[in-house]
């Protein structure tokens, strides 16, 4: 059975740093495959992961909505051709494969398109043990999938009270998009020295756990700000080891 976990949050509070060392730990801890999918238009998961950036899922749509006849499918129904496209599209690395979502959803005549691309993907997604889904700034990518199931999702926040407040406003979001979270829990990511007390308050009467605190981790910063992949970090990193601790808690084996 698939164990789906999502990251999301407020943008600017390290989602795709988050995801993609929760994305290395599964590699080096757990057996089993790992899917990787990037819901973040501005797609920058890759650069984390250290691969290139493929297809995406955005680009099969428009690449589809510019077929004038049925010839350019190569003799293939519209399902099958997507499904093609869409496996085709998934970037295989060593420890774990990635799909890019890209483009947001487009309206009108796409719409059809769409509703098969989204059960494309989750049933792309079924064949693997691990699903790792980095959101974008909303959770419109959660709500728009067919099966809205999610093992575990954490809110990332950084330690400001802004944050905090879009985080909080998501687990509600979660609820009132009926997407089915067996587990929610809030990350506070970034944080230098001790959270304030009023975060602390804060954090405290939120109707879910706290999973941890990672803190500020000059490597990762190095790392992202040159493009380069977080594999590179290890137990001796602050960050790497606080999300090992987490993911230990929370995902199973």
């Amino acid at each position: 059975m698939t164990f789906t976990l999502a990251v999301a949050g407020k943008g600017g509070t390290g989602k795709t740093s988050i995801a993609a060392m929760l994305i290395t730990w599964l590699a080096r801890e757990r057996r089993g495959s790992i899917l990787a999918i990037d819901a973040d238009p501005a797609s920058n998961l890759h650069l984390a992961l250290g691969l290139p950036l493929p297809m995406t899922v955005g680009q099969i749509r428009e690449d589809l909505g510019k077929q004038n006849s049925p010839d350019g499918l190569n003799g293939m129904t519209r399902v099958d051709y997507l499904d093609h496209k869409v496996r085709m599209s998934i970037e295989e690395g060593v420890a774990m494969d990635l799909l890019v979502m890209g483009r947001p959803e487009g309206a009108g005549c796409y719409c059809a398109v769409n509703h098969l691309l989204r059960q494309i993907v989750d049933r792309v997604g079924q064949a693997y043990a691990y699903v790792v889904i980095d959101n974008e700034a909303g959770m419109e990518h959660l709500s728009r999938r067919t099966t809205r199931d999610v093992d575990l999702l954490l809110l990332a926040t950084d330690p400001t009270m802004r944050g905090l407040k879009t985080a909080e406003a998501m687990i509600h979001l979660a609820r009132d998009l009926d997407i089915r979270v067996g587990t929610a829990a809030v990350v506070v990511n970034r944080v230098h020295g001790c959270v304030s007390p009023s975060m602390q308050s804060a954090l405290a009467a939120l109707p879910v756990d706290v999973a941890g605190y990672i803190p500020e981790d000059e490597r990762v910063g190095e790392l992202d700000g040159a493009g380069l992949p977080l594999a590179a970090l290890d137990g001796n990193s602050p960050a790497y080891a606080a999300v090992a601790g987490l993911a230990r808690s929370y995902i199973p084996a």
